[in-house]
């Protein structure tokens, strides 16, 4: 694998790598895909109607393959809002994409949002083989707030451990934009302003080690992002370098801010996704 341990994309990098992408088109273009709409991924809380409403999925699957890898992708919002999506840019690559709901804050408050993330990777570990995928190539992801969901729950090994799942099985964590410091809505929940960072437990950056899954840090450009999430970013993979972790990747777009940044980050997700699961 070519180790690329920072990169900035601009405009030129960004559209070359998509003409490529066009030109040469899925790799999977005679496979036909299904779609899965609603699943619940917590048993026996059919009595809370925000769980039942709330923790669902929806699963994006190649109908007739084996052995593929899976995206869990967790929507943005700032833990107050957004909906599950399928990611148009991923759809018909080859791969699963689970597309997860979790509760809210002010309805619920921190931490049951990260643990509403950790139940619903748990599930895809232990059922994504019924569809066909492959338990060893399972990465999680998302924007924003889902990049932050996709952070704690990778670094923080305890959250998949009461679910019986090790994090270090992760195929890679990839996080667009999110939060390397504790979430401005858990610093919100408890009077802090939102111009007020903190690192705590809450915080992807307290968790930083050496052996935790490969991990691609994906921002806008740092003078359109949202709060100097890009210097979080930043700081973010320099700390990892300094724990020892061999697999961290930082990529700034040049051009794009914070919610713009999605479209083009996902060129960089397949890249590592493929990359990752070559045998």
């Amino acid at each position: 694998m070519n180790h690329i341990h920072t990169a900035q994309y601009n405009f030129c990098t960004l559209f070359i790598g998509l003409f490529v992408a066009c030109l040469t088109g899925p790799a999977t273009a005679q496979e036909t895909y299904r779609v899965k709409e609603n699943i619940h991924y917590r048993s026996g809380v059919s009595d809370d109607t925000y769980i039942h409403e709330r923790c669902v999925l929806d699963i994006y699957y190649p109908e007739d393959a084996t052995g593929f890898p899976t995206v869990v992708w967790f929507h943005g919002g700032g833990l107050t809002g957004g909906e599950k999506f399928i990611p148009n840019e991923l759809k018909e690559k080859g791969i699963a994409v689970v597309a997860v709901n979790y509760r809210l804050s002010p309805k619920v408050k921190n931490p049951v949002y990260i643990d509403d993330a950790a139940a619903a990777i748990a599930w895809v570990f232990k059922q994504i083989a019924d569809y066909g995928g492959d338990p060893g190539k399972i990465f999680i992801s998302g924007h924003s707030a889902g990049g932050y969901l996709a952070a704690m729950v990778g670094l923080d090994k305890s959250w998949l451990q009461r679910y019986g799942v090790d994090a270090d099985k992760l195929a890679g964590i990839i996080d667009f934009s999110g939060h390397a410091v504790t979430h401005m809505t858990v610093r919100a929940e408890r009077g802090i302003k939102e111009t007020q960072p903190i690192v705590d437990e809450y915080a992807p950056l307290f968790h930083v080690r050496s052996d935790a899954p490969p991990l691609v840090l994906v921002s806008g450009d740092r003078e359109l992002e949202l709060l100097g999430r890009y210097e979080e970013t930043a700081y973010f993979y320099r700390m990892m370098k300094v724990a020892g972790h061999q697999q961290v990747y930082l990529y700034e777009l040049d051009g794009f801010d914070h919610g713009a940044m999605a479209a083009p980050g996902f060129h960089i997700l397949l890249r590592h996704v493929n990359e990752l699961t070559k045998k």
